[in-house]
């Protein structure tokens, strides 16, 4: 057993020095330092099972760091996924799991939750010394190759600077009780996720723009029904946040969309462009509802930018840009209009069931009042969260392409053809 102990703190300390010196190298030196590293821990076969238990136990360290610094599972990934090769990601999303068997599995939230069931992360090899041979032989790579992604890995995470977080990370409390996201999905949520799936895989675009009109009014609904409840004093909710990945090509465009989404919604949207994702503010209901209603819109809007760029004058990239400026832009109003019009009905006493049914109450002098202390509270959240912030202008440079995006922002399956939402 002495030896045993010894053989790993040997691992250790080799693996200690190998990320020290890969993260602390100037890119220039980098390729040496990474050969020197991968040799260091890859020399002996003997010697592995000590250096894939040390690697499992450094994870713990390196993963929590950066859960420390505000990053989540899906934030991780999604850097991994940019800058680096699958086997990375494959790695990483191991060491995702096995630094989470330091937590309860009720501890998380739910969107932690859901990142973690979204990227598979679970331990699937029989003991901490057999992982790196497992895994060698799953990916097909030698002890040098799988040492050189294992260092490659560790740098990228641990260079990683700190950013707003978005919810507590495991084992850290809540900014506030009502801060924290709820455990379960709420069933409003699960509603509109269904409507826009069905929507999204009916062949008839008559019956998706009818199911995703539905989708948008529950959410309209349930916001006002939430600002209300805030006004009665039975809601104490406070806002929150989420990161949604925004990757190119057309970024730019893109992010128009979501932050077209997100004012709809009453949130906020900051662009983190160097990390590939934004960062949404707001009530956390509206949150819900923002990431679903922006993901099928955006695949409305690729598979009309794919049928649009078919032609072979729509091809170009300024034609795409500009195609994707406009859809947003048209989107924008559309979503601002149908907004005006779901609270103006409900200051009028017209409150839509989830059933779809739609029942005459008494008009609530409150809710206006109510939505906007809601959208002051996630303007001062956004403050706290980025005291600096900075705009940024998505240029256009072809006409053709912005009128086919806005033809295709009117085509987009949100209201009914008098312009009225329906069920």
């Amino acid at each position: 057993m002495g030896k045993r102990t010894q053989q790993a703190g040997s691992a250790g300390a080799l693996l200690d020095q190998a990320v020290r010196s890969v993260l602390t190298a100037p890119d220039d030196a980098l390729d040496l330092a990474l050969d020197t590293g991968a040799s260091l821990l890859a020399a002996s076969a003997g010697q592995w099972p000590e250096v894939s238990r040390a690697l499992l136990g450094h994870a713990d360290t390196a993963v929590g760091r950066c859960w420390s610094a505000g990053w989540r599972p899906a934030d991780l990934a999604r850097v991994v996924r940019r800058e680096l090769k699958p086997v990375h990601l494959a790695l990483a999303v191991d060491l995702i799991a096995a630094e989470g068997r330091r937590h309860p599995a009720a501890a998380p939230d739910r969107r932690w939750q859901e990142q973690l069931r979204e990227l598979e992360a679970e331990v699937w090899w029989p003991g901490d010394d057999e992982y790196l041979g497992a895994f060698a032989h799953r990916q097909r790579l030698d002890r040098f190759a799988l040492a050189t992604a294992v260092l490659e890995l560790l740098r990228t995470w641990g260079r990683l600077p700190p950013i707003a977080p978005v919810g507590p990370a495991p084992g850290q409390a809540a900014r506030s009780p009502q801060s924290a996201p709820v455990t379960g999905e709420p069933r409003m949520l699960a509603r509109i996720r269904a409507l826009l799936a069905k929507a999204e895989s009916t062949e008839y675009p008559e019956e998706a723009e009818a199911l995703t009109a539905k989708a948008q009014q529950l959410m309209a609904q349930h916001s006002i029904d939430d600002a209300l409840l805030a006004a009665a004093g039975t809601d104490r909710d406070t806002p929150a946040a989420l990161r949604i990945g925004v990757d190119n090509p057309y970024e730019g465009p893109k992010t128009m969309l979501l932050d077209a989404v997100a004012a709809a919604n009453r949130c906020r949207v900051v662009w983190a462009k160097e990390f590939g994702f934004c960062t949404v503010v707001g009530f956390d209901g509206d949150l819900d509802g923002v990431e679903l209603l922006y993901t099928s819109l955006l695949v409305q809007a690729t598979h009309a930018l794919n049928k649009a760029g078919s032609r072979k004058d729509s091809r170009s990239k300024a034609f795409r840009q500009s195609f994707l400026v406009a859809y947003a832009a048209r989107i924008r109003e559309r979503l601002t209009a149908a907004t005006e019009r779901a609270t103006s009905a409900a200051a009028a006493g017209r409150h839509l069931r989830e059933d779809g049914t739609e029942e005459q109450l008494l008009p609530d002098a409150r809710l206006l009042p109510a939505l906007a202390a809601r959208s002051e509270a996630v303007d001062e959240e956004v403050g706290r969260l980025f005291p600096k912030l900075v705009s940024q202008r998505v240029r256009v440079s072809d006409g053709v392409g912005w009128a086919a995006g806005r033809a295709a922002a009117d085509r987009a399956a949100l209201h009914g053809r008098a312009g009225a939402i329906r069920p």
